[in-house]
């Protein structure tokens, strides 16, 4: 059991918050919906009011949050259980959304709905925020009359992927704030320390040494051009973004991930992972297979990845097993991968194997983050030991070499 702060409206607007102790926010969601009220909003109680994370919402960035999809797709279950008209339903959601680009594509999509249009079709128009996951969950549940299955799919891969990536982002949190802090101290020496240290150098017309003169140099740089570093971080970092758009350079990219020790076994897994839940969700659906291979394969990331699978729908449209197709690519699916999926076409039992697999490897990236932060640890704290030891020896070295000249 877990306390929860929650924030909740009714239908007729009416605002509640409040503590709660229940096993997750499904059970908190649901008991407030008992009580006549939407969950909104829903937090451990350790980052309740006056400890909750501080947060910045940059749309033009990020688009709608996963989050905030997670509670629109998971109110909307509710609100469809209770028996609510859509339009009414679409309304409400777009009131108690957060982000104003969902908030303004929830009510285009009730426009088109009272107007007769199909409420997948419309979500489809909106891409950038309903993938074709969920618009192609959602138009099954249309047409079989299981809209209300298809949303409890939809928010338990959604569930699932932000555990995920919460439990990444909690792994490396520690490592990078330790990062900051290094670069952050060591540009505070560099600007402030050196430049004086330089200066006195100077009046006694000491020798420097290369690795002095170095330190020197840059600490002067930054003393002087401070405000160039924030342009050179973001001319570098749109640089980046502009290489990963081409293909080479995301290929290129995504071959390293694969190749770099360590790190390649996290890759590999996270996209497994990946793989088999999105396709077991998509199966569990009724979505054909052809189909949900299809949407898998322009729902991940990595390019070595949707090569396979798009090698895989031309291979079953033959008539082939995905298995099969698989076991050409070992070096990015591992062997439990193509043998599980084997048993599953076998038996008739693909979606629950698959879901299985995904528990399996979901749990494996967490313990593979866990190790990688572990190991990054202490590389940091040599590194941090390395620039000072360097540091230290370019500024003391000339005032040994001043003692000497004395002596």
């Amino acid at each position: 059991m877990a306390k929860y702060f929650y924030i909740a409206k009714s239908l007729k607007g009416e605002e509640k918050s409040g503590t709660m102790e229940v096993k997750n926010e499904r059970e908190l969601a649901r008991v407030l919906h008992q009580e006549g009220y939407i969950l909104v909003r829903a937090e451990l109680e350790s980052s309740s009011p006056g400890k909750r994370k501080f947060a910045i919402s940059l749309p033009f960035l990020s688009g709608v949050s996963l989050t905030e999809k997670l509670m629109f797709t998971r109110n909307l279950g509710v609100m469809i259980a209770a028996g609510i008209p859509l339009p009414r339903i679409l309304r409400t959601l777009a009131g108690l959304s957060r982000s104003k680009k969902l908030k303004t594509a929830l009510l285009n999509v009730e426009d088109k709905v009272i107007k007769g249009d199909g409420f997948s079709d419309s979500l489809a128009e909106h891409p950038d925020i309903f993938p074709e996951l969920f618009t192609s969950i959602m138009k099954v549940g249309e047409e079989t009359g299981t809209l209300e299955d298809g949303l409890k799919i939809l928010t338990q891969q959604m569930e699932r992927e932000h555990e995920l990536k919460s439990k990444l982002l909690g792994a490396l949190t520690y490592p990078a704030v330790i990062i900051l802090a290094m670069l952050g101290i060591g540009f505070l020496m560099l600007v402030t320390v050196v430049p004086k240290l330089a200066e006195t150098f100077a009046e006694l017309n000491v020798e420097l040494p290369p690795t002095t003169q170095l330190v020197i140099n840059i600490g002067n740089f930054l003393a002087n051009f401070w405000y160039l570093v924030p342009l050179i971080i973001l001319i570098f970092l749109l640089l980046l973004r502009m290489i990963l758009k081409t293909k080479a350079g995301r290929k290129a990219i995504d071959a390293l991930g694969l190749k770099m020790p360590i790190i390649s076994s996290l890759v590999i897994k996270t996209n497994s992972a990946s793989t088999v839940r999105t396709l077991s969700s998509l199966i569990s659906a009724g979505v054909p297979i052809v189909r949900a291979l299809e949407i898998l394969s322009g729902s991940l990331g990595n390019v070595y990845y949707k090569q396979a699978i798009r090698e895989t729908v031309e291979e079953v449209r033959k008539g082939g097993k995905i298995s099969d197709v698989l076991r050409k690519y070992e070096n990015i699916y591992p062997a439990l991968v193509t043998q599980m999926l084997g048993v599953g076409e076998e038996t008739g039992q693909t979606s629950n194997v698959l879901q299985k697999l995904a528990d399996f490897y979901e749990e494996e990236v967490t313990n593979a983050t866990k190790a990688l932060a572990s190991l990054i640890e202490p590389v940091i704290m040599l590194v941090i030991g390395a620039a000072v030891g360097f540091f230290a020896i370019s500024m003391i070295q000339p005032m040994y070499s001043m003692l000497g000249a004395i002596k």
